[in-house]
This record gives C-alpha cells, structure tokens and sequence, in this order.
C-alpha cells in the first residue's frame, strides 16, 4: 500500500476493538524470557518490532538486521553483550544506522563488554563478542532514552553481582524505567530505586511465572484523538487496566481536557465525546514521561482549532524521523503555524484545515496514525500507509470498521 486515500467521515464513531499487547512491555519480556525459559508470555505484539526481536533472538546467523526497530536495537545490543560465546554483527535501516548509540555501548563496555562499530563511530551497525561481564557498576546520564537504561537494566539480574546504576543528574523518562522495574519484581528479582542509583540483585532462575501483556496505550491515543475530533463518538477499546505500567496511560487526564471522558469497565475502556467549546483554549503539556504520544495531541489540538504547547520532547529527534520537523512540515501543509525548538512544539489556532492534502510519514509508523483521525474534518492521503505494522498491523482495518 503506497498511499491510502481517507474520504471525510461524515458518521458518528462507534465501535469496539481489540488492540494488540503493548510492544513496550513485550520487547522487555522477550529479551527476559531468554534468561528465564520458564517465563510465559500471553498477549504478545504483534508488531513489527515485536516480530523481529523474536525473530532475531532465534537466529542463528552470524549477522542480524532488525531494520528500523529502535527498541530491539537497544535491548538486543545488551542482550548478545552477555550472551557468551556468540559473535554477531547488529545492524539496521540507513535510518537506524543514523540513530546513535553511543551511551549505551560505552555504558556496557564500562562493564566489561566487547563491542565494536563497524562503520560510524557511535553508531550501527555493530560487531558484540558475548562474554560473561565482572563488573557490577555503571553510571549514565539520566536524560538519556529510557531504552539504554532499561537495556542495562534487561541484564542486570543475569551479572554474577546484579548492578548499581547510577544516575548522573535528573531522570527523565522515569515511565519507562519503572515498568521495566516492575516486570524484574513480577519474576521474584530484588531491586532498590533509591535517590539517583538503583540496585538489581543477582537472580539465576525463576519460578514458572505467566504473564498477560496489557494491551498498548501508544495504539490507544489514535482513537483518542478520533473521539475528541468526532461529536457524539463512543469507542470501547480492549484489553486496558487502570493500574497500568505505561506511561502513555495518561491519555485519559490529558484528553479529559480537549474532550473526551474514560470510564475503566472489566478490561477494557470507553471513550466518549463531551462537545468541547474550543474558544480560547490552550493545553500546556510536559511530555517528558510519554513523548510517544507528541504527535497524535499535536494533531488533535490543530482539528480542535485550539493552541498546545509540548515540552519534553528531546528523544524525538532520535526516533524513526526526526518527529518534530516532521510535525511542523505536514501540520503546515494543511494549515497549521508551528514553531519547534530541539525540545519544544508550540501550535498556533487554526481556523482552516486545507484538504485532500498527501500526508509525508518519513518511515515513521506514529505520523500515519496520527494523521488519521483528521479525516473527521477532511478528507486526506496518508503516503507509505503500511508503515503502521511497525506497532500496529491491524490499523487501517481497525479504523476502517470503526469509521463505516
């Protein structure tokens, strides 16, 4: 599918669905499963993400390309730094092998770790000689991409003497680093978060433990943003717990301001649209702890004609595109005033939305879902539609039957 054109909605949204496990919690269990055999996991992505770190922790060949997948990069370097006797060269995407890694190679090798850059310095691809690590402390910024620290953290357990990660300055996405905290505790392994170090014990096995993938927030805030933009809608969606593990999970306060109520049911949550008055309205966000979710509430605001202002958002720079350019160049096509500094997106009020515009998702799976719901206003194109099976394959299928 190169480009999928979206004729303007001229229903009201209603409908159920069922959105695949969070591929945040599924990478972190793939890669433990590996150390703790007895792990189940049910609910597993279905992403393409997902799909590929499985496939790379079967391989058997001497060389691994695991494309534009950020996550299994991270996770997988770390992975096979521990995985001794194994020589194998990580490589990606010419996206990927522009994305760095710098901090995290330099952090394993402070522990002991045999890794090696191939072509650029810093980063993919890269040749890692598994070994057993001795050294059991590790320091790193805490402003980095929470994927490094729960990369380290991914393996600490399996070190002769656990680790002691320390923080060097605040910590951002804390989210992130938390859930990856709470799976090592939902396997029975030790951990103390106290100040700026944290402290995982040692752990050689488990005991046969199954756990559920909560479905994934990420893939949620499309039909959040469907529902603040359609008048009347109601979507259920599935399966979702109050108590969640990912930050994204602050979709309902956030969106309960631009229009949209949450009620938890048994396993699942209902999206209803409350007829927002949009006069004079600005949201002021800190997405420092859910950046992944910039896109969709940049998109929403500018259908809604209101101002928001994003902060916290550094690690989009890094991320499949450059996310904040990406944003300010296809709001602007359709209309919208932007202004984006490294770490910031400010949306002016928009009183037009210009049609039949082809949206750009510079391989980025978020820009084509983002865009989406705009089709409530306008009809749209969405180009390189099939990007979305990074996270979620069944997308269009999803939104199609939710929008008929």
């Amino acid at each position: 599918m190169k480009s999928l054109k979206i004729n303007k909605i001229n229903k009201t949204v209603k409908g159920n669905i069922q959105i695949t496990g969070s591929k945040s919690e599924t990478n972190r269990l793939l890669i433990l499963q590996q150390f703790y055999p007895n792990l189940t996991i049910e609910n597993i992505s279905n992403s393409d993400d997902s799909v590929l770190m499985q496939k790379a922790l079967k391989s058997t060949s001497s060389e691994i390309n695991i494309g534009h997948a950020g996550t299994a990069m991270r996770f997988l370097t770390a992975y096979f730094s521990v995985k001794e006797g194994t020589e194998i060269v990580l490589t990606g995407s010419d996206r990927m092998k522009d994305r760095p890694v710098k901090i995290l190679v330099e952090a394993l090798t402070s522990l002991g770790a045999d890794i090696q850059y191939l072509e650029k310095d810093g980063f993919p691809p890269l040749k890692i000689s598994g070994k057993k690590l001795a050294k059991d402390f590790v320091e790193i910024e805490g402003n980095v991409s929470s994927q490094y620290i729960s990369a380290l953290l991914l393996i600490a357990p399996t070190l002769k003497n656990g680790l002691k990660l320390k923080f060097k300055g605040e910590v951002t996405s804390v989210p992130y680093i938390k859930m990856t905290l709470q799976l090592l505790a939902e396997l029975g392994i030790d951990y103390v978060w106290e100040d700026n170090l944290i402290t995982v014990q040692s752990k050689v096995a488990i005991e046969p433990t199954t756990i559920v993938v909560e479905s994934d927030w990420s893939s949620a805030s499309y039909y959040y943003s469907l529902c603040a933009l359609s008048p009347n809608s109601e979507i259920t969606l599935s399966s979702y717990k109050k108590n969640s593990l990912q930050g994204d999970s602050v979709l309902p306060t956030i969106y309960q301001n631009i229009g949209v109520e949450t009620i938890f049911e048994h396993n699942s949550i209902k999206l209803l649209n409350q007829q927002l008055t949009t006069n004079n309205q600005q949201l002021n966000l800190n997405l420092i702890n859910a950046p992944d979710i910039a896109q969709t509430i940049a998109v929403t605001c500018f259908g809604l004609g209101i101002e928001c202002y994003l902060t916290g958002l550094h690690t989009l720079k890094i991320k499949e595109t450059d996310r904040l350019v990406a944003l300010k160049n296809e709001l602007e096509k359709l209309g919208g005033n932007v202004i984006i500094t490294n770490e910031t997106l400010l949306l002016k009020p928009s009183i037009k939305i210009n049609e039949n515009i082809s949206i750009v998702t510079y391989d980025d799976h978020r820009m084509a879902m983002a865009f989406a719901p705009l089709a409530v206003k306008v009809a749209i194109e969405i180009e390189d539609a099939n990007v979305v099976s990074k996270s979620y394959p069944t997308f269009w299928k999803d939104f199609a039957e939710i929008c008929r």
